[in-house]
């Protein structure tokens, strides 16, 4: 009997995926396996700035069938990292 994936994996799968999605559409320099879930994406993390952050945000909208707003008051938090980028996509997305 197979059982199905945990939601810890399925997490961790999605940020993978997420991550993937994250160097093409910037077309970066780095593997994406080499981003840490919990690294910064802004800044001394990643090294992303709020431009950047508005083409993931169209990638992410476009691949998952969300919504982002680009005035949001929680995007800061949902862009802090590839953890908490992922958890909102897990919880919002259609596709």
């Amino acid at each position: 009997m197979i059982n199905p994936p945990s939601a810890a994996d399925a997490n961790a799968e999605l940020e993978r995926e997420v991550a993937k999605l994250i160097v093409t559409a910037l077309n970066l320099e780095v593997a994406p396996e080499s981003i840490a879930a919990d690294s910064d994406l802004y800044g001394d993390g990643l090294g992303l700035d709020s431009i950047d952050i508005l083409e993931i945000a169209l990638v992410m909208s476009k691949h998952y069938g969300i919504q982002m707003k680009t005035e949001g008051d929680d995007n800061f938090a949902i862009f802090k990292s590839l953890r908490s980028l992922s958890a909102y996509i897990a919880e919002k997305r259609s596709k």
